[in-house]
C-alpha cells in the first residue's frame, strides 16, 4: 500500500463533499460515475504507453473501472436518467477529476489513481456489509475486489525503476 504523501492529494477529501450532497441511494451511481471517468483514464495512460504489457495492464484495469460501473449501474433501472440527473447538479466533478491529475508527473497520477482505487474498495466493502441481500452484498464484494487488483497494478508500476 502506498503512504501518504504531501503532494498526493486527498481523494476522500476531493468526492467527499460531493457524495456528502447526494442521497445515500444516489451515491453508488455517482461513484459509477466516478469509476467511468477512472476507465477514461486509464485508457488515456495506456494510449501513451510504449511497453506494450504496461499498455495491457492499464486496459486491463480500464476494463475493471467500466465492469464496475455496470455492475453497479444495474442494480437500478433507471441508473442512466439518475446519473445525467447526477451529473447536471455536479458539474464539478468531472472537472475536479481532471484537476486532481493535470500537470502531475505520471508517478504522482498513479499514485493518485491507486489511492483511490483502495478507497473505493473500502467504500464497495462498505456498503456490501450494509446489504441485506446476498446477491447485493455479493455485487458489491466483488467490485471491491476489482478495486484492490487494478490497485496492486498501479503499484507494481509505480515500483517500477523505469518510473523514477
Amino acid at each position: 500500500m502506498l503512504k501518504q504523501s504531501p503532494q498526493i492529494p486527498s481523494v476522500a477529501g476531493i468526492l467527499g463533499p460531493i457524495l456528502a450532497k447526494v442521497s445515500v441511494g444516489d451515491q453508488p451511481l455517482l461513484l459509477a460515475l466516478a469509476e467511468r471517468l477512472g476507465a477514461e483514464r486509464y485508457r488515456e495512460w495506456a494510449a501513451r504507453e510504449t511497453d506494450a504489457a504496461d499498455k495491457a495492464l492499464l486496459l486491463g484495469c480500464a476494463d475493471r473501472e467500466d465492469e464496475i460501473a455496470s455492475r453497479i449501474e444495474s442494480l437500478r433501472p433507471e441508473a442512466k436518467a439518475v446519473q445525467r440527473r447526477l451529473l447536471e447538479e455536479h458539474s464539478e466533478l468531472v472537472e475536479l477529476d481532471r484537476a486532481l491529475f493535470a500537470g502531475r508527473p505520471l508517478r504522482e497520477q498513479y499514485a493518485i489513481q491507486a489511492k483511490g482505487e483502495r478507497l473505493a474498495a473500502a467504500t464497495w466493502k462498505a456498503v456490501a456489509g450494509a446489504s441485506r441481500h446476498a446477491a447485493v452484498r455479493e455485487l458489491f464484494s466483488a467490485c471491491a475486489r476489482l478495486e484492490e487488483i487494478s490497485a496492486g497494478v498501479l503499484e507494481t508500476l509505480i515500483g517500477r525503476d523505469r518510473m523514477l
